[in-house]
């Protein structure tokens, strides 16, 4: 997700004109369906097939989502799907599904899943042994990566840091030694705050700041992240929704402690969670990582 959708210049043609027909073999089951992240145009044909044809839309915000189905003139009914309700709704769900319907799960925006509720009800219709599938689209992490300039190969998407300094610092620490570029969502009135606790973190690295993207006002800042903190003191806060991309540890002179790694994610995860999220953050061989994980446990 990355705010809600807009679309402040485009027309879409609604799906009737289109000429689309919603799938006559569309069978029972779950459809994951990506949804623009604000341009209305960055929808798929396919997507909007689904969509006209599925039986019902369970959505985030009946509101946002309503906006987009209007558009295309689909007319389905939306059941809300959130965090504070996902536990009562999640059965009721599958039994629609046990009963032959075809559910279409949307977020307000980008392919749901992705820093949104809903993985487990995806977990809980494969245990029912039910159908699910993905219709891919828009996403805010990755068009970040493509526009930000930095190293594509290896990345890892945070989501929202913490909103407390302190939380934040520890959740980046995480990351230090990692060669992955980091992506994350951020508001505008934290990002000044949040670059703050990047430089002091991982230090003044590469960083690409983007904002409003797909959206008539996109813009994308390159730089290190003392130049976006010299810019944003004398330019201001920035409005709309934002993701920041920062450069991996690129230094191999930079000391790593792996021991002190492993000890500290062992404190709060599995031995093995803990085992691959070291490996991620170092590049180092997971076969020398287990057994310093198990030689560390003992």
């Amino acid at each position: 997700m990355n705010g809600a959708m807009e679309d402040p210049t485009q027309n879409p043609i609604p799906v009737p004109e289109l000429g689309l027909k919603p799938p006559e073999s569309l069978k029972p089951g779950l459809y994951l369906v990506a949804t623009p992240i604000g341009n209305l145009k960055d929808v798929t044909l396919r997507a909007l097939e689904v969509l006209a044809g599925v039986d019902q839309i369970a959505c985030e915000d009946t509101r946002v989502s309503g906006k987009l189905l209007q558009a295309y003139q689909i007319k389905k009914p939306l059941l809300l799907y959130h965090d504070h309700n996902a536990d009562e709704q999640r059965p009721r769900l599958i039994q629609m599904i046990e009963q032959g319907q075809r559910i279409a799960l949307i977020s307000d925006a980008g392919m749901p899943l992705i820093s949104d509720p809903g993985y487990k009800l995806v977990r809980a219709v494969h245990e029912a042994g039910l159908y699910v599938t993905s219709l891919p689209g828009a996403n805010a992490p990755l068009m970040a990566l493509q526009l930000s300039g930095l190293p594509t190969d290896s990345f890892t998407f945070l989501g929202f840091l913490p909103a407390k300094s302190a939380a934040r610092k520890t959740d980046l620490g995480v990351w230090k030694h990692s060669p992955a570029s980091l992506i994350l969502f951020e508001s505008a009135n934290r990002l000044e705050d949040t670059l703050t606790d990047i430089l002091e973190t991982l230090g003044d690295r590469a960083c690409t700041v983007l904002r409003e993207l797909t959206k008539l006002y996109e813009d994308v800042w390159t730089g290190k992240v003392s130049d976006h903190l010299l810019h944003l003191k004398g330019q201001g806060q920035p409005k709309g929704e934002i993701v920041i991309v920062v450069e991996g540890r690129v230094s191999d002179s930079e000391p790593v402690d792996v021991e002190a790694l492993l000890v500290a994610e062992m404190a709060r995860v599995s031995l093995r969670e803990a085992v691959d999220l070291v490996v991620d953050m170092t590049g180092k061989p997971r076969k020398e990582i287990y057994a310093l994980a198990l030689k560390l446990r003992t």
